[in-house]
Formats: C-alpha cells, sequence, structure tokens
C-alpha cells in the first residue's frame, strides 16, 4: 500500500521571491516528494508551502528547506502581520495514506531532535506530537511571538522541547508537529479598523468562547487597506467552513462592517467546498462522486438507479 504524509511548513518571508525559490528549490530536490503548493503574502510576511509524499522523503525535504531558511531568513530583521517565532515558523506532518497518526507524532519528534542537534534551532513540539496540554495549541507556544520568546525562552515553563533554551542568533525557535488536515481561511472586512477584526475573531475562535476547532486573529491588511479575521480551522468535519463564515459575516455587522472577499491559503479538503457548495445552494445531499471532474478522472460507472 502507498503511504504518503503531507507537510505544510510555514516560512517567515513572504516579500522577497528569492529567498522564497531557494527553499522552495530544497523541496523540490528531493526524490519522493511532489510540490504541491506555495502561497506567498506580503501582509502576513511569510509562505506557505505544501508537499506530500513518501515519509522518509517528507522529512528529508522539511529538514533541507528548514535548513536553508536558517540560512537566508534573519528574525531580526523580520517583520508582519502573522505571529512567527523563526524563520521556519512550523512545520506539520499530516498522514494521507497509508500512514498513521501515531507515525507522524514519531516523525515530527525525530525531526524535532534533528533540527535542535544539526540546526542549533530549539524546537517545540505541538498538536498531537505535543508532550505537554499547554503546548497542543500553536498561539499558545506563539504567544509574544520571536520578541517575546527571545526573553522569555529560559524560564522553566518555555524551555523547549529540543535544543538549549536559547534562540537561533537568527532562525529562532520552530514548532513542529503532527496533525489533521486544517484550512487556512482568511476573511476581509469592508473596514480599516483592526479592532472590529479583532473582536470578530474573539467571538469565532474556541478558546473565546466560539466555535470549537477555530482558531482566529485580527490583524490589518496594509496593501488593502482593509482589517482581516484569519482563520485556521482545524477540523472541517465538526465544524464546517461555511458555519465559520455565517459567524464572521454575524459578528461583523454588528459593528457595522461586513465581508469584502475571503481567500483559502494553501490546499483545502474537496469534501469543505462541497459541504459548504450544498450548504449554500441548499443542497439536499451533494457528495463528491457528483463532481464532474472527479468522475471523469475515476472512471465511474455512476451510481445505480433507484
Amino acid at each position: 500500500m502507498e503511504r504518503i504524509v503531507e507537510c505544510v511548513p510555514n516560512f517567515s518571508e513572504g516579500r522577497n521571491a528569492d529567498i522564497i525559490n531557494a527553499i522552495v528549490a530544497e523541496i523540490r530536490g528531493v526524490r519522493g516528494v511532489v510540490l504541491l503548493d506555495q502561497a506567498p503574502d506580503e501582509s502576513h510576511n511569510r509562505v506557505v508551502v505544501t508537499f506530500a509524499g513518501e515519509p522518509e522523503a517528507v522529512e528529508e525535504a522539511a529538514f533541507s528547506a528548514t535548513r536553508k531558511a536558517a540560512e537566508l531568513i534573519d528574525m531580526e530583521k523580520h517583520r508582519g502581520e502573522h505571529p512567527r517565532i523563526g524563520a521556519t515558523d512550523v512545520v506539520p506532518f499530516v498522514p494521507v495514506a497509508g500512514v498513521t497518526m501515531a507515525e507522524c507524532v514519531e516523525m515530527a519528534r525525530r525531526f524535532g531532535k534533528r533540527v535542535a542537534d544539526e540546526l542549533q534551532i530549539p524546537v517545540y513540539l505541538y498538536a498531537e506530537a505535543a508532550t505537554r496540554q499547554d503546548r497542543k495549541r500553536l498561539p499558545d507556544i506563539r504567544r509574544g511571538e520571536y520578541e517575546g520568546l527571545k526573553l522569555s525562552i529560559s524560564h522553566p515553563d518555555r524551555r523547549p522541547d529540543f535544543g538549549e533554551p536559547r534562540m537561533h542568533p537568527t532562525a529562532g525557535a520552530t514548532v513542529v508537529g503532527a496533525r489533521q488536515p486544517l484550512i487556512a481561511f482568511n476573511v476581509n472586512l469592508d473596514t480599516a479598523d483592526v479592532k472590529v477584526a479583532s473582536t470578530v475573531a474573539r467571538a469565532v475562535r474556541e478558546s473565546s468562547g466560539g466555535l470549537v476547532n477555530v482558531q482566529a486573529k485580527g490583524v490589518f491588511i496594509r496593501e488593502k487597506q482593509l482589517a482581516q479575521v484569519t482563520i485556521n480551522l482545524l477540523d472541517h468535519e465538526k465544524t464546517p467552513l461555511h458555519r465559520v463564515l455565517e459567524l464572521v459575516r454575524l459578528e461583523a455587522r454588528r459593528y457595522g462592517a461586513d465581508v469584502v472577499e475571503t481567500e483559502i491559503v494553501g490546499l483545502i479538503p474537496l469534501a469543505a467546498l462541497v459541504n459548504s457548495a450544498a450548504w449554500y445552494l441548499q443542497v439536499g445531499h451533494l457528495s463528491t462522486d457528483q463532481v464532474l471532474e472527479l468522475a471523469i478522472r475515476s472512471g465511474g460507472a455512476g451510481r445505480p438507479a433507484e
């Protein structure tokens, strides 16, 4: 049976194409890995890269890219809207086929130790790979961001899982974990008031009493002069994407704002799109089997007559 792992590292560079291309080239150069997507964002000043392949190849590609990012990105000079603690900010491993979550946890811990040992970058484990309950959530580890962690990393409760309790002088620290597929979803509002976006984010995210499986933060997008609710949806099956969007829309209208546009960063499961389409179109039942292109690719014989 084919064994496939997805990896979705986030690097703290979204403006310099030469640096982004050099990091991506490291991934492309590993046999057994397929580059699926790269999504740079100038305001957030980060790039989300998605690739997949055999576990061993994926692990090697992730390490090569992390090493290159450490060479090229200086966190002392980095500024961006998205929270971050390092040049390679986060490296999640996601089981796709023939690989268990437990195996991805092993990958994450092995990879994290290698990054700390060979690159001298402190590593924190999160999500399913976390060794502490208070490090399950990525926002908890990113608390204070790069600048804050520089001051607190030596404190007992902030010591990394791997490596010395001190930041790499230019690459900072890295978070590594294993998780299910998530959806990175941004919602732009027709206001420049970031306080509105932050208030909406507070109402939507799980940690403030909102929807389960939702992380959200309000930011200002300078290029568009708009406030944005930037969202990570951790489980689209338990919390559908359309439900998140409608709650953002409802809360924004309380403050005289509305949704201008949305964007998906990286890749999204087809089922999430189909479920949202069914909800907005008010279709009683819609499955991926009814998607024309998928039916053609699968050579399906059609559904039996009822």
